[in-house]
């Protein structure tokens, strides 16, 4: 911080003249406050942005989590139509909560995002179809499959440009990581998500 003696006429830190001293502080001093100000704003911001950031992946991790939706599998539920000029930008974005993981609470209809079998790095969404326990008939070949305990039959809304369990068999619920309540994104198709059941698809065992 610039220093000066009273009656003195030049500051001892800048070493200019300034008639007003000691009534009117030099410019070196004010520009020291100006910097001063600057970097308790920039702290200050740094501090905020940082626990905002924390505060974020907790959510994501713990609670919930927004995941876009690829592709026209689940189409009409999402993705109903393809913009090649606007690309992934006009894909539906949509909340996906993770309350359900604590005690894989999930009903027939529920939308859920899983990795893939084959690829873990893969994260796919589909409808759930079949419960462990349940019977699950399969139009194309008229075969009849039982869920395992521990697994889950999904398959996307869009049969014919769906990679689901009529391919690779039931999923693990490990695989599940949450269930899919709202659309976010775009403005114009945020809305809930409903559930829908097939029940001629299923049956208890």
């Amino acid at each position: 911080m610039s220093t000066y003696l009273i009656g003195q006429k030049t500051c001892m830190n800048c070493k200019t003249l300034n008639p007003q001293l000691p009534l009117q502080p030099c410019r070196c001093i004010l520009g020291e406050i100006s910097n001063m100000a600057a970097h308790n704003f920039l702290w200050s911001l740094t501090k905020n942005c940082f626990t905002f950031g924390l505060i974020g992946l907790t959510v994501s991790d713990r609670y919930a989590s927004i995941v876009p939706v690829r592709g026209s599998s689940m189409s009409p539920t999402f993705n109903p139509t393809t913009d090649s000029f606007m690309g992934s930008l006009s894909d539906d974005h949509v909340l996906m909560e993770k309350f359900c993981l604590q005690k894989y609470k999930f009903s027939h209809g529920d939308v859920i995002v899983f990795c893939s079998p084959s690829n873990h790095k893969e994260k796919h969404v589909k409808r759930i179809i079949g419960l462990p326990g349940d019977w699950i008939g399969t139009p194309m070949t008229n075969d009849v499959v039982k869920v395992p305990n521990g697994h889950c039959w999904v398959e996307g809304d869009n049969p014919s440009s769906s990679l689901d369990s009529r391919s690779f068999g039931p999923i693990p619920l490990g695989l599940v990581k949450g269930r899919v309540t709202h659309i976010l994104w775009p403005p114009q198709r945020v809305r809930h998500v409903e559930r829908k059941n097939h029940q001629k698809r299923h049956s208890p065992s």
